[in-house]
């Protein structure tokens, strides 16, 4: 079938465009290849009015109302970049104008009749959309799952444990502004060698998280859920299992949080239903897309979070076959929670949906 021009460029609404991940947004939108007509910016009240720059332009933000979408509608597209109350809330008003909403919040990943989409694993998955709305999966689960994918599409995953290094804005600016206290507490000092003396000198101000993060290590994100897990912990399984589409997958989390400000790690150890080849392997992972293979252990050459920061890709390294069992594969990966994690899966998913609705849908 040949391509047909059928309607304008959608329209796309970024709903949070002042927010961390929102200003990722707008840069990845003058970035990449421009599919879009009107772009509107929308944020909360408190931002109304501000000017930001997209595709060379300055751009009014609108607060967040039911006048910001007039104009919207059937075959527009909608970017939630908001906490899931706020998604929650707003995005069943924006598709009942007939505009498909890509969320990244954590509102509709459990919803049955919402897909969970990561572009280089599932695309396929955003076309079916019951209720209008697409979902992201969180920045831990994209960090490793374009790798995941690749390799279970060979192998076939067949059960897996991760255990992982999330950057301090996991908990959003918030966090971040808390480790840069508490660093800034602890530097130039012995404080770190005795028990407990980190934690008297940060004193009650542990930010969001469960204990200082400053020279330390915490082995805690979530709420407190059954059997000792973490609501975390139990979401990263579930998404793995949705995007895959592999509902009684085994699957094992420990989620950690790591006193760095930028770019989750995680290391992976995956279990296939046929013998895996280390060197094979690497070049799946070269291949895949969304992801880049930094494997050289001998020459220093492995994946770490300070320079994952600020780049879109999954970064790949420490591949290796089990030493117990040949149907294992072991690897690390990193990726900035912000980009990759969370506003270039939204901008990608965009695309794919505005592919079936703009001048050039087939």
């Amino acid at each position: 079938m040949t391509a047909a021009r059928s309607a304008p460029a959608p329209a796309l609404a970024v709903v949070g465009a002042t927010g961390a991940v929102g200003s990722i947004v707008l840069r990845l939108l003058s970035q990449r290849a421009d599919v879009w007509g009107d772009i509107r910016l929308i944020a909360s009240s408190r931002s109304a009015g501000r000017r930001l720059a997209v595709r060379t332009e300055e751009v009014e933000v609108l607060a967040l109302t039911e006048d910001a979408f007039d104009g919207l509608g059937a075959g527009d597209v909608a970017l939630f970049l908001t906490p899931a109350e706020v998604s929650a809330r707003w995005a069943p008003v924006v598709t009942a104008r007939g505009v498909v909403v890509v969320d990244q919040s954590a509102a509709f990943r459990e919803d049955p009749e919402v897909p969970l989409v990561v572009p280089e694993v599932n695309a396929h998955a955003a076309r079916i959309r019951p209720r209008g709305i697409v979902a992201g999966p969180d920045s831990v689960t994209a960090a490793m799952i374009a790798a995941l994918g690749a390799l279970h599409a060979e192998y076939a995953l067949a059960d897996l444990a991760v255990s992982t290094y999330q950057a301090a804005s996991a908990e959003g600016r918030a966090g971040s502004e808390a480790l840069r206290r508490q660093l800034s507490l602890v530097a130039g000092t012995t404080l770190g060698e005795q028990p407990g003396d980190v934690r008297r000198a940060v004193g009650e101000d542990t930010g969001p998280f469960a204990a200082p993060l400053a020279l330390n290590v915490v082995p805690w994100s979530g709420e407190l859920r059954e059997g000792g897990w973490s609501s975390h912990e139990l979401a990263v399984r579930a998404q793995v299992r949705r995007i895959l589409d592999l509902a009684e997958l085994p699957v094992a989390v420990t989620c950690v949080l790591v006193p760095v400000l930028a770019g989750h790690s995680l290391t992976v150890r995956a279990r296939f239903e046929a013998e895996v080849d280390a060197g094979h392997a690497r070049e799946i992972l070269e291949s895949a897309p969304g992801v880049v293979l930094v494997d050289d252990p001998a020459a220093g050459e492995f994946p770490t979070p300070s320079d994952a920061a600020g780049t879109d890709p999954a970064w790949v390294g420490r591949v290796r076959a089990s030493l117990d069992d040949p149907r294992a594969l072991e690897f690390f990966v990193c990726a900035d929670n912000l980009c990759q994690g969370s506003a270039l899966n939204a901008t990608h998913t965009a695309e794919l949906i505005a592919a079936d609705f703009g001048p050039f849908a087939l």
